[in-house]
């Protein structure tokens, strides 16, 4: 979004909270004044993901030990999470040979959704966001599987960082986020945050944002953002940040000079964009089928 004299606009993030109203430069001769707004930005809205402050979070979020109709140390919640990695396991052996973004609806989908789809959508009513959407991330991240736990420590249905999930534990005041009713609220509400900072966006450019940073940490998503403003790309469309993304390589170095007094980018040189581009390109093409097959 642009102001009437050609500048970045970003407009305030979580207004519950504070509002704050930056405009950058886009020329690349007034790049000290960006990397401070940058730094401001990055900080500011790093607090606002973690902080809680949010019109998202009411008086059920704050209240002490799990929150209600949770299934944590139930036997019940225990069930559960054994027929879903049941249905897991099916899943895996019945798509062998398949791409995770295969988009039919198969009977452990519909299987999963009968556990979980209330849960689900209770946590996507209450922090705004579609459920057949939540769905799409959670069969990316973690193929509907309970108790999966990534190389680099990420487990649970959304697949939740261990320094995520520490922040996470405390906003709750739970013990554990990775049981399955905890795990969800906690992905959803993340998402929610990631959302929330990219609202200059259109929507369908907002929800990719919000996916790649969910992928690849918001740092990589304002890395792309700052490179396509120097670019003289509009860092608030997908498109925009998509190509950037690509450019964060080591490979890149020398455009890093250009924008960068540390000669690269702030997060660090990016290894495997693509990575990140094909997450969301595979969530958003299980999105637009979820939408396709459930009400």
């Amino acid at each position: 979004m642009k102001d009437a004299a050609g500048r970045v606009k970003v407009p305030p993030c979580c207004r519950a909270c504070v509002a704050v109203e930056v405009q950058i430069g886009r020329s690349p001769t007034s790049g000290g004044n960006w990397m401070l707004s940058r730094m401001l930005i990055m900080s500011v809205c790093t607090l606002l993901v973690f902080s809680g402050c949010t019109h998202f979070v009411d008086g059920a979020l704050r209240k002490g030990g799990t929150y209600g109709g949770s299934m944590a140390q139930s036997d019940h919640g225990r069930a559960d999470v054994e027929q879903a990695d049941s249905i897991h396991a099916g899943a895996v052996q019945g798509n062998a040979g398949k791409d995770v973004d295969d988009d039919s609806i198969d009977p452990h989908t519909e299987a999963f959704v009968e556990i979980y789809g209330p849960v689900i959508k209770q946590y996507a009513e209450r922090y705004g966001l579609d459920w057949r959407l939540v769905l799409a991330t959670m069969k990316q991240e973690s193929g509907f599987s309970p108790t999966a736990v990534s190389h680099r420590g990420a487990a649970g249905l959304m697949q939740i960082m261990p320094v995520t999930s520490e922040e996470l534990s405390r906003i709750f005041k739970v013990e554990d986020i990775s049981h399955p009713n905890d795990n969800i609220r906690g992905g959803v509400y993340y998402l929610r945050k990631l959302y929330n900072l990219f609202p200059g966006a259109d929507e369908g450019d907002r929800i990719r944002l919000a996916l790649a940073a969910y992928n690849a940490g918001i740092g990589r998503i304002y890395d792309a953002q700052e490179l396509a403003a120097h670019l003289d790309q509009d860092p608030m469309a997908w498109e925009s940040v998509r190509s950037t993304l690509s450019l964060l390589s080591r490979q890149n170095h020398e455009l890093h000079r250009t924008v960068w007094s540390q000669d690269r980018p702030r997060s660090g040189w990016f290894g495997n964009p693509g990575e990140t581009l094909k997450y969301v390109e595979n969530v958003m093409s299980i999105y637009d089928e979820y939408r396709l097959r459930f009400n």
